[in-house]
């Protein structure tokens, strides 16, 4: 009778028989074998390792059911079959082989050994061999314990290490399935997995599917927890990601780009960006990448700028002409990054602001003010217009623009405290014609309220410069000494009492409101309890005090001889 269909392959338990009496057999051979005996010593501790190994794994409870096992055994029986031939051979008186191949044959043997050791100790050490599994365990939930997550965790990793491609595949969808469904697993995943081993699936030799789900899984990784992204970095991805990025597909490039971006975050990891040579592939990235891509390879480069190295590795990889074109041409978060960016290289030196001004960067800049409604993009557009407004030229060119200095009014009015801060820096900075100081007389309340906020370090002091600035101007002395809701601020701000403020900032405003000498001006300033305010404020020989107190009471004294005199 003829039976039909392949004949089953041996059972695990049938595979792990014949190794262990393979074993009992090769071990007291290789006692007997008097050539080639260091390297055979050797191989008889090897083997003792492997017999302890199976021991251990024979004793586990369901061992015969881990899904690796049917791969690393029948590669162990192979194996061992080689090193019994090798017995054989270096047994036998009468067999000559030549003495370099041999030797060359017993340390192949070794390696191959060591590998099937290393993998064998591993999946004792994971402690997945003590749970019933099937292809993978099952996945945690909500109610999983932390021992089951570690158990999972450890599991993943090991088929990630000894398993086929298949078996890491699978792995590494449980993995993002994980880190997916609870963002916290990420420090776990770095505490318990080895990392080194997700980071050699970055290989570009390595299988596509499987380098496409380790990048997601490292993207992953270090964007939810500083443990990972400190652990990813450590262990060498950053040179992998930025490999990727040159080879890759373009999602595949993307998620790259996020790892890095999220990966120099950390300012002490800035120096690696260049080490691994990462300085031109960022620069392509921006000028040629996916909008996507652009926005996190932007963003890597922010972070890196802040090391003075990199800072010149990215002056000479070209990268400000890509960065001041983004301003314009970007997705509104290219935009915001490569702003920030701009404004760190601005601050950093005449050599980089020359460069930015060469690039016509004050024109994108000054564009994309006119053109963004993000508080956090205007920051940075301020913050470097601020820096580049330190070249003469520049400031010349920013005095005169009628069109800037109304934009900087309107972000005095309406803008958040930081980009008012820098708004009114600007502001008492410029050389601003008579014509648009009375344009924007409008924003002198809204300096004064400044001048009451404690925070920022520094805010007081630039509002009221500011508006001392607007003050030369008559027509704004009158302007603001009408506003009541003004006067009894700078009265409160006045008061001894009031701690919160500088006593010489409000000072200094009513010094320059009275250097004109205005009948009308005085009056009100009086009526709101100025003049005893500074008369205390005299005797405290505060700074600027006595000055205000005379202009005040000079344009009284006027005031007197003039009445006196019409009436004569």
């Amino acid at each position: 009778m003829q039976h039909s269909g392949a004949e089953q392959p041996p059972s695990p338990a049938e595979i792990l028989d014949r190794i262990t009496v393979l074993l009992s057999q090769l071990l007291p051979s290789s006692l007997s074998i008097k050539s080639f005996t260091s390297r055979w010593q050797v191989l008889r501790s090897k083997l003792g390792s492997i017999k302890s190994l199976l021991s251990e794994i024979s004793e586990s409870p369901h061992w015969s059911d881990n899904a690796l096992l049917p791969t690393l055994l029948p590669d162990l029986l192979s194996t061992l079959l080689r090193v019994d031939t090798l017995c054989r051979q270096c047994g036998d008186p009468s067999f000559t082989p030549g003495k370099l191949l041999m030797q060359s044959d017993l340390d192949m043997a070794s390696g191959w050994l060591s590998k099937q050791i290393n993998h064998l100790d591993l999946l004792c050490r994971s402690g997945v061999l003590r749970q019933s599994t099937a292809i993978v365990l099952s996945h945690p939930t909500s109610t999983s314990t932390k021992e089951d997550l570690i158990l999972f965790i450890r599991d993943l990793f090991t088929r990630l290490q000894i398993g086929g491609v298949e078996f890491k595949k699978k792995a590494l969808e449980s993995l993002v399935q994980l880190l997916a469904e609870d963002e916290k697993s990420a420090g776990l995943v770095a505490k318990e997995g080895h990392v080194g081993y997700l980071i050699n699936l970055l290989d570009l030799n390595a299988d596509p599917a499987t380098r496409e789900l380790a990048v997601l899984a490292v993207s992953m990784l270090v964007s939810t927890s500083d443990q990972a992204r400190k652990c990813v970095f450590e262990e060498g991805g950053l040179g992998p990601l930025l490999r990727v990025i040159e080879s890759c597909s373009v999602t595949v490039k993307e998620r790259a780009a996020m790892a890095v971006e999220c990966i120099t975050t950390d300012p002490e990891n800035a120096w690696a960006i260049s080490a691994y040579g990462g300085v031109p592939v960022l620069v392509e990235l921006c000028k040629s990448g996916s909008a996507s891509a652009q926005i996190h390879g932007v963003g890597a480069i922010r972070n890196v700028s802040v090391n003075e190295d990199v800072r010149i590795a990215l002056a000479d990889e070209g990268a400000i002409p890509v960065l001041v074109q983004l301003l314009v041409s970007g997705k509104a978060s290219a935009q915001e990054k490569a702003a920030n960016c701009i404004a760190i290289l601005a601050s950093s030196g005449k050599y980089y602001r020359d460069l930015l001004l060469k690039e016509k960067g004050l024109q994108k800049l000054l564009q994309l003010l006119h053109e963004s409604s993000s508080s956090d993009t205007l920051e940075h557009v301020l913050r470097a217009t601020h820096s580049l407004s330190t070249c003469e030229l520049t400031s010349k060119h920013l005095s005169s623009s009628t069109t800037f200095i109304i934009q900087l009014a309107e972000i005095i009015k309406h803008g958040n405290t930081m980009i008012q801060y820098i708004s009114a820096s600007l502001l008492a900075n410029l050389s601003i014609s008579e014509s648009d100081k009375r344009a924007i007389a409008g924003c002198m309340g809204a300096l004064v309220k400044l001048m009451e906020s404690a925070k920022p370090d520094g805010l007081q002091e630039v509002a009221a410069n500011a508006l001392v600035s607007l003050l030369t101007v008559k027509s704004n002395r009158k302007d603001l000494v009408r506003d009541e809701k003004s006067v009894m601020k700078l009265s409160q701000m006045l008061d001894p009492k009031n701690d919160l403020v500088s006593k010489k900032f409000p000072v200094a405003v009513v010094a320059a409101i009275m250097a004109g000498g205005s009948k009308g001006c005085r009056k009100l300033l009086v009526a709101a309890g100025v003049n005893g305010h500074l008369q205390t404020l005299t005797e405290m020989e505060v700074v600027g005090a006595k000055k205000a107190l005379q202009r005040l009471s000079m344009s009284r004294l006027k005031s007197i001889l003039t009445r006196t005199w019409r009436s004569e």
